[in-house]
């Protein structure tokens, strides 16, 4: 079965409970899905709107995600 790449992201994210893009980016190529960082930048800012995760940047490239509880 088929789950939407947004479920798959959000699930990775939750196993890790906080990660870097690029973490969670190598995470899902050892998965072999592969995305684009454009494509998971719109599924990170649909979940972060859902309220079930929160982005913040560390550095000008990097990216920490984690869940709110």
């Amino acid at each position: 079965m088929n789950y939407p790449l947004r479920t798959v992201v959000f699930e990775k994210i939750k196993q890790y409970g906080n990660i870097t893009d690029q973490d969670l980016i190598n995470s899902l190529s050892k998965d072999n899905i592969i995305t684009l960082e454009d494509d998971l930048n719109k599924i990170l800012l649909d979940l972060e709107i859902y309220g079930l995760i929160q982005v913040t940047w560390v550095t000008k490239d990097k990216k920490r995600i984690e869940v709110v509880n």
